[in-house]
C-alpha cells in the first residue's frame, strides 16, 4: 500500500492566506486600503487558494461507530475521482492489509477484523484535475460476543488406529459452516485425499477416502479465531493439532460364526481369532464398520442410561472398548456361561469375550484384544441380521460411500 499522502502544508498555507485577507479587510493604522469594486482579489504578493477537490469520500462504518462486527461493514468509495491510499490501523499502528480495485472506486480490507480493537481509517482521493481530498474516521469493532471452540478427536500427539478420523464437535451450534469448514486444515504425510463431512450443525469430520496407511503423520490446524460461525457467534481457537497412525490392524467380527479374527499388516495377516458372544435377536448389535473411540480398564454399564430399564447394572465391565455413542462397546464378560462365546449370541447389543473380574488380566481373550488395541482400530462386523450403524453414531463415517461423504462438505469442491 502506497504511504500516506500529508496533506498538512496545503491547509497551512491556505489557513494563512485568508488570515492575510481578514487582516486587510479589517483596515486599521497603516492598514491597506478596502478592495474596490473592479479590483482584481488576486493581488501582488497574495496566491489564490486552490480549487476544492470534486472527489468525493465515503467510508463505512461511520466516524465514531462502536461494536462493529469484524467482518464490517468496512468500505471506503470515491465519487468523482481515484483513491490514492487508505490506510486502517489499529492504537499500536498495525496496519490492516486491503485492496483497491482496479478502476480505484473501492477499497475493502482483506479479511475480518479481530474483536475488541479501536481503529483509524485514513483515505486519500484524487479528482481528475489532480486536487486531493481526503477522511478520517475511527471506529472499534465489537468487545464482547458469544463465542465457541472446538473439542477435537483424537488428542494432540496421540497415535492411534488406521480408521481415526478427524472429528471435531462445536460448542455451539454453526451455521455459517462454509466459513467455519475453511477454518479448519487437515493434512498428511505421505499426502492423501482428504474431505470433510458435517453431521447436523455442531460436527465436523474428515477422513480418507481409505483406512489410513500406518506411519502416516496428521496435522490439523484450527484457525477459528474470530470466524463468525452464527450471526454474534464467533470462534476463538488458533490451535495445531499433531497425531500419528500407528500399526495398521483391523479385526472382522462374523456374528454368525461368533468370532473375532484379528489382522494386522498391510497384507491383513491373520494374528489370532478369538470366539465372542453378540446382540441376541431381541438386541442385535450393529452392522457395518466400526471404530474403536475409548478404551476403559474397567467401567461401569447401566441399561437405564442406553434405555433399557432396569435389565443390567454392572459396575465393573472388564476391558471396555466403546465402538457407538448410543452405548455398543466390545468388552470383556466374566458373569456369563462360559460356553455362549463361540456359540451363541446373548448380550443386549455388545460384542462380549471370555474375561476373569477386575480387569487386569492379560491373557484372557477380552484382556488380549485390550492390549492390542488402539483408538481408532477398525471393527468390521458383519452379520445376516441387524441394522447397520448410523454414520453419526460414533467415530463411524466409513459407512458412507466416498460421494456421499464429500457431498457433506460445505465448501465447493
Amino acid at each position: 500500500m502506497r504511504p500516506r499522502v500529508r496533506v498538512w502544508a496545503r491547509r497551512a498555507a491556505a489557513l494563512g492566506w485568508c488570515l492575510a485577507v481578514l487582516t486587510g479587510c479589517g483596515g486599521g493604522p497603516g492598514g491597506g486600503a478596502a478592495q474596490g469594486p473592479g479590483e482584481d482579489a488576486a493581488t501582488p504578493g497574495h496566491t489564490a487558494p486552490p480549487p476544492p477537490s470534486r472527489a468525493a469520500i465515503t467510508a463505512l462504518p461511520a466516524d465514531g461507530a462502536q461494536d462493529v462486527p469484524p467482518e464490517g461493514p468496512v468500505r471506503v468509495s470515491v465519487a468523482q475521482g481515484r483513491l490514492i491510499s487508505v490506510r486502517l490501523a489499529d492504537a499500536k499502528g498495525t496496519e490492516v492489509a486491503g485492496t483497491v480495485a482496479e478502476d480505484g472506486a473501492t477499497w475493502m480490507p482483506d479479511g475480518p477484523l479481530p474483536l475488541g480493537t479501536a481503529y483509524t481509517l485514513d483515505s486519500v482521493a484524487e479528482d481528475e484535475q489532480g486536487q486531493r481530498a481526503n477522511q478520517h474516521t475511527a471506529f472499534s469493532t465489537v468487545a464482547r460476543a458469544h463465542t465457541f471452540v472446538a473439542f477435537f478427536t483424537p488428542e494432540d500427539g496421540s497415535t492411534v488406529g488406521v480408521g481415526m478420523p478427524v472429528s471435531l464437535r462445536f460448542s455451539r451450534p454453526i451455521t455459517d459452516r462454509a466459513a467455519v469448514e475453511k477454518a479448519v486444515t487437515v493434512t498428511a504425510d505421505p499426502p492423501v485425499e482428504l474431505a470433510a463431512h458435517w453431521f447436523g450443525s455442531q460436527r465436523l469430520d474428515v477422513r480418507p477416502k481409505t483406512y489410513w496407511a500406518a506411519g502416516t503423520k496428521v496435522a490439523v490446524a484450527l484457525r477459528l479465531k474470530d470466524v463468525q460461525g452464527a450471526p454474534g457467534e464467533f470462534g476463538t481457537q488458533a490451535k495445531d493439532v499433531r497425531f500419528t497412525i500407528g500399526r495398521a490392524q483391523v479385526s472382522t467380527v462374523d456374528l454368525d460364526a461368533h468370532t473375532l479374527t484379528v489382522r494386522a499388516g498391510e497384507g491383513g495377516k491373520v494374528v489370532r481369532t478369538l470366539k465372542v458372544s453378540g446382540g441376541d435377536p431381541k438386541h442385535t448389535t450393529y452392522r457395518g464398520v466400526l471404530v474403536v473411540s475409548e478404551k476403559y480398564r474397567v467401567t461401569r454399564m447401566n441399561s437405564q442410561t442406553v434405555g433399557m430399564g432396569d435389565e443390567y447394572d454392572i459396575k465393573d465391565v472388564p476391558h471396555a472398548m466403546r465402538l457407538t455413542t448410543s452405548g455398543t462397546f466390545i468388552h470383556g464378560n466374566y458373569w456369563a456361561d462360559p460356553g455362549v462365546f463361540g456359540t451363541a449370541n446373548t448380550s443386549h447389543g455388545c460384542i462380549g469375550l471370555a474375561d476373569a473380574k477386575g480387569g487386569a488380566g492379560k491373557e484372557t481373550p477380552a484382556g488380549w484384544l485390550f492390549e492390542h488395541s488402539l483408538p481408532g482400530d477398525v471393527i468390521e462386523v458383519k452379520a445376516s441380521t441387524g441394522d447397520v450403524v448410523p454414520p453419526s453414531n460414533g467415530l463411524n463415517g466409513w459407512n458412507l460411500p466416498w460421494g456421499q461423504w464429500i457431498a457433506g462438505s460445505a465448501v465447493e469442491r
